[in-house]
């Protein structure tokens, strides 16, 4: 594993919302989308001196020393992601999280509740959505890539988290906007039980990113 950057870092989660679907509609030529979808995001994370901290399946785990370069690495992703032909015109939508916070190490990963939030924020997205923690947002506000601009979501209460997190849209003049809500526990305002068919709501997706990594140490 290369080294891993310590002191304030901008943490980013992905994963591709509907891989099973996906992978149901597609077979055997899934692999074939899989092995183009992780490399269109490794050129756009060595591009940006992101680090790939771990992968899990359809998921990243990167870490940026810089929350500008982590942002723009986000955008170009995407726009590749967009602008790539793929089988059946499926698009493949991925779900972005960057939150921005203390990078500790224990052992040989990063440890501590900002990784955590990071994974929380990636898994309240939708597929080609990027959000973005408060953190991150004061760090990049003024210095977006050309074409972007961020939307304030509000607060949201997220699985695990002590206190509702302010989170942010990432939008591109030169990307679909995606206008989905969130998935955070503000989308269940009562006290009724999660439904028991996945044909409603959307638990399994809500999930995945953040049961693709341990809960980090805090």
């Amino acid at each position: 594993m290369p080294e891993l950057p310590t002191g304030t870092v901008t943490f980013l989660f992905t994963d591709i919302e509907g891989s099973t679907r996906l992978l149901n509609e597609l077979g055997e030529r899934y692999g074939e989308v899989l092995e183009r979808h992780n490399a269109l995001l490794r050129e756009a994370w060595a591009e940006h001196a992101g680090t790939v901290v771990s992968t899990e399946g359809d998921a990243f785990f990167v870490v940026f020393r810089d929350a500008r370069a982590a942002v723009v690495a986000a955008v170009d992703a995407q726009r590749a992601l967009h602008s790539e032909a793929w089988p059946d015109d499926r698009p493949v939508g991925v779900r972005m999280g960057l939150h921005t916070g203390a990078g500790l190490i224990g052992g040989d990963n990063y440890v501590g509740l900002d990784v955590h939030r990071a994974a929380r924020i990636a898994a309240a997205g939708n597929g080609g959505q990027v959000l973005l923690s408060d953190a991150t947002r004061a760090l990049v506000e003024q210095s977006l890539p050309a074409g972007a601009s961020l939307r304030d979501l509000g607060r949201h209460r997220l699985k695990g988290l002590p206190a509702a997190e302010r989170m942010h849209l990432l939008v591109a003049d030169d990307l679909p906007l995606d206008t989905r809500p969130i998935t955070s526990l503000d989308a269940r305002p009562n006290n009724l039980p999660a439904s028991l068919t996945t044909f409603v709501g959307r638990e399994a997706q809500i999930s995945q990113i953040s049961e693709r990594w341990p809960t980090p140490a805090c």
